[in-house]
């Protein structure tokens, strides 16, 4: 989590899926109780180190390592909680104070911690103690997750258990070498992550639709869920049939893998830095596509999911089980997982993130690679649109004040004094000219900022990420390059500075 949404949810406060807590001396039970809280209702994120009225004071630095290894050791000891559970808490500087953030995800499973079930009402963690109350929560999950369902005479032998040491290895590595499953045997990972469950309502015991999806022989997938398929295909020449086609059937891990492949083959990989690091922008699209419409689709429906390239645009399309319909923003964008137990899984291995991040990938990236944004579509069906612009190109024209980032200011401003020496005038002009021709060469996004600011230099990122339609993470990378331009420049402080256009070169 970057600092300017931190900065967000501290000025709204604490709701039904935000808690802060001070945590000066350690991390007490009542952080505890609103993890079991925010399980067993929408899933939220805990602050840790920030005061009720959104005062950040933070937590002793020096103790902050110990707090996130206590903080893991505790949510996965089955003496504290049941069923156990993996979190990944997150340490956050913050004007010179470490916030520890955890992110918790809705769980299928109705947890408890130290044997007391918790529930979330508005800002507060309520006990649960009425047979009532605790069998309608339990009634809640089943009926939503068909993940859930209880498959009683599915056996090991129904299973790939040839994958676990390859998930196992995934988890550790992405967990940067500490994780449970890591100490686990097979039978205690699969239990401890959510796929051998109890049906309350019937009484029967068994590894569960999520199991089954997940690492599932082909043959025993195709008996339990004939109509699951993934349908991979390029229509860019023929387009009433296809020029390429795969039909995937296989378990969600390898699944994953295929599709993965199937775009590395035919999406081209546009060069692109961020923060001077070169990452693959084809890459990060399609993951966010794939593991959408793998991890978050009705697995007992009949509609066959689809991956399909385009010439102009690439789309994906699965049946989901919709609590709204219409477009989906970065603005409007209300997480709700289809499948917790298996996006859970995902995440423990490193091919998700927190719910509701890849909906702002999209987004931020998608412009990057083709210029404009993604749509996303909530209904019975549900869709993910990318266009595709093969003659697009980020544009990384820079001004010689930008170079300096790359090649080194001290090297920079001695080549410059050396040519003003030794170079005739007039190439010297010819040479500005050239430089601040190049440098006014801008993004869509980087005018739209431009235009923004000249008619209200006073507008804050988070205004103009509203505006534009793009992440804030979007707004301050153009930002940063129209800095690096000198084009952009920021006087006064943050909250209350202004924004100033200038032509490369201009004091």
């Amino acid at each position: 989590m970057n600092v300017n949404t931190l900065e967000s949810i501290l000025t709204i406060g604490e709701t039904i899926a935000v808690e802060f807590k001070r945590c000066g001396n350690g991390i007490g039970h009542d952080t505890y109780e609103t993890v079991c809280a925010f399980l067993n209702r929408f899933g939220g994120d805990i602050f840790m180190g920030v005061k009720d009225d959104g005062t950040v004071i933070g937590v002793p630095e020096k103790a902050a390592p110990d707090m996130v290894k206590n903080f893991i050791s505790v949510v996965s000891n089955p003496d504290n909680f049941t069923p156990t559970i993996y979190l990944e808490p997150e340490r956050i500087e913050y004007e010179g104070h470490t916030v520890i953030h955890v992110h918790v995800p809705p769980s299928a499973e109705v947890h408890s911690y130290k044997k007391i079930i918790y529930d979330r009402v508005d800002d507060a963690d309520v006990k649960v103690t009425a047979t009532s109350q605790i069998a309608g929560m339990y009634i809640r999950k089943q009926n939503i997750f068909t993940e859930k369902r209880i498959y009683p005479y599915a056996t090991l032998d129904d299973l790939r258990l040839d994958l676990l040491p390859r998930v196992r290895q995934m988890a550790v590595n992405h967990a940067m070498g500490i994780h449970p499953w890591k100490d686990m045997d097979d039978v205690e990972l699969l239990r401890s992550s959510g796929l051998y469950g109890v049906d309350h309502a019937t009484g029967q015991s068994g590894y569960n639709l999520a199991a089954i999806m997940l690492l599932g022989k082909d043959e025993v997938i195709q008996d339990i869920v004939p109509a699951y398929v993934t349908d991979a295909l390029v229509r860019k020449i023929n387009i009433d049939r296809y020029d390429d086609r795969e039909i995937i059937k296989t378990n969600l891990i390898e699944s994953y893998d295929l599709l993965m492949e199937f775009a590395r083959k035919h999406l081209l990989d546009k060069f692109f830095l961020e923060d001077a690091n070169r990452i693959s922008l084809r890459n990060v699209i399609s993951r966010e596509m794939l593991v959408n419409t793998l991890i978050h689709r009705e697995m007992t429906s009949s509609f066959i999911a689809k991956f399909v390239i385009q010439k102009d645009r690439m789309y994906v399309e699965n049946a989901s089980r919709a609590l709204k319909d219409g477009m989906i923003t970065p603005d409007n964008l209300e997480p709700n997982p289809k499948n917790p137990i298996i996006a859970a899984f995902f995440r423990n291995i490193g091919y998700s993130d927190q719910l509701g991040s890849g909906v702002r990938n999209l987004f931020k990236y998608t412009n990057f690679y083709s210029g404009k944004n993604p749509e996303l579509i909530e209904g019975d069906i549900f869709r993910i649109i990318v266009p595709l612009d093969d003659e697009y190109s980020f544009d990384y024209e820079i001004s010689s004040e930008a170079a300096g980032e790359f090649t080194g200011r001290d090297t920079l401003k001695t080549t410059q004094k050396t040519t003003q020496k030794t170079t005739p005038k007039t190439t010297q002009k010819t040479t500005q000219k050239t430089t601040h021709k190049q440098s006014k060469k801008l993004t869509p996004t980087e005018r739209k900022i431009l235009e923004a600011v000249r008619i209200n230099p006073n507008i804050t990122q988070i205004q103009l990420a509203e505006q534009i339609g793009i992440t804030r993470d979007g707004i301050r990378y153009a930002i940063r390059n129209l800095k690096s331009k000198g084009i952009l420049e920021r006087t006064g402080s943050r909250k209350n500075g202004s924004w100033i256009r200038r032509c490369p070169g201009e004091k």
